[in-house]
């Protein structure tokens, strides 16, 4: 019975599944947020805020499930359930035991299931209370925001780089072409301390005349910050990748022949101009010089034969009168 496909009954069903069809551009991910087995209250607040940070686009349980877990075979049977259940593509699950405390697990489905993952301990955490700034400055919900990865880790060391793939996936939205300035009001600024250890904070962004057409900048940090230690991580499979990679043939331009695209002169092509041979080709004799030289010629001609008639009259008269 497990192979039967249930259709949709009612127009809500319909429409529900409408919305979860594919499309050719996706529109932003959701994120799943949910608890482990145990939690801190650190973790807790975590969560939280988390959820606050992307509360247009995500979906928070406040159960706790004891049979999630993502790192260990079997343990994730329950997770892509929720995720399929919630149409969720990201997922952040918190837990606390003896040998990990304040342990977050970060990752992401495709075609609800797992992809990848990547298992983070917090430190010094600080909530968004514990900082004091201008409430006018605030970020509002669903704007788009920046990232700043400061360090060379995050093209050198294999944990950064993943993790930065899964940081921007999880805080940057749905992907636009355009942008207003105007809707820029905050950034997430990620440092690289070492190799497995990463300050993550969140700042406001502050916007003030600089006599130029860009404005200047500047950043007040308004929480939450966090220290994140990389302790396992696991990339997704090479067959999975490419699957997950391929692009809809719709969406896919066609290569121009002998066309390319420079930064500063724009578009570029070439024409192919065969060998024309001027040397020995015969041109045709209808052009208008052609013509012109013809008729004087003609008229010259012409000239010469009357002069010659004339000459000849001349002489034969002159022969007549001497007769």
């Amino acid at each position: 019975m497990s192979g039967i496909i249930k259709t949709p009954k009612t127009g809500r069903a319909r429409r529900e599944v409408e919305k979860r069809a594919p499309r050719l551009v996706e529109f932003g991910k959701k994120t799943l947020i949910l608890h482990g087995s145990r939690t801190s209250s650190v973790l807790n607040s975590v969560l939280t805020e988390i959820y606050h940070l992307k509360k247009d686009n995500a979906v928070k349980y406040s159960r706790r499930n004891f049979d999630v877990r993502p790192f260990e075979n079997g343990g994730d049977t329950s997770l892509e359930f929720y995720s399929l259940k919630t149409d969720c593509s990201l997922f952040v699950l918190g837990s606390h035991t003896k040998k990990r405390p304040d342990n977050l697990v970060i990752g992401r489905t495709y075609d609800h299931h797992i992809y990848d993952l990547v298992e983070l301990g917090v430190e010094n955490f600080k909530s968004m209370q514990s900082f004091s700034y201008d409430k006018k400055i605030a970020p509002l919900i669903g704007t788009k925001p920046f990232f700043a990865f400061i360090g060379e880790g995050f093209e050198n060391v294999e944990e950064l780089k993943h993790l930065k793939e899964i940081l921007l996936d999880l805080f940057r939205g749905q992907v636009v072409t355009n942008l207003n300035l105007v809707g820029l009001d905050r950034v997430y600024v990620c440092t690289a301390v070492s190799s497995n250890k990463v300050y993550f904070t969140h700042c406001a962004m502050r916007l003030k005349k600089s006599g130029t057409i860009v404005p200047r900048m500047e950043l007040v940090e308004v929480g939450p910050s966090m220290d994140f230690v990389v302790r396992r991580h696991r990339l997704p499979d090479d067959v999975l990748r490419k699957e997950a990679m391929k692009i809809a043939p719709e969406l896919t331009k066609k290569k121009e022949k002998n066309v390319h695209k420079d930064a500063i002169e724009g578009k570029i092509g070439k024409i192919y101009i065969p060998d024309q041979q001027v040397g020995s080709t015969m041109l045709p004799n209808k052009s208008k010089g052609l013509k012109r030289e013809r008729r004087e010629a003609k008229a010259t001609k012409g000239d010469a034969i009357r002069q010659k008639v004339k000459k000849q009259k001349q002489e034969e008269q002159e022969q007549a009168q001497d007769s």
